[in-house]
């Protein structure tokens, strides 16, 4: 079974250092995405900013 790994936290935590560091241990890929990003995909409704 394939599993997925999030990695969450505030700006300026250490999300990136940490995701690289776990991607090299486990020969992982990295997929990001920020808030912007996901809003982007939503209704029009939900535009108006982001989180």
């Amino acid at each position: 079974m394939r599993r997925v790994l999030v990695l969450v936290g505030p700006t300026a935590s250490g999300k990136t250092t940490l995701s690289l560091l776990i991607a090299a241990q486990l020969d992982a890929e990295i997929i990001s995405a920020d808030s912007r990003q996901l809003y982007e995909q939503q209704s029009p409704q939900m535009k108006n900013g982001s989180a």
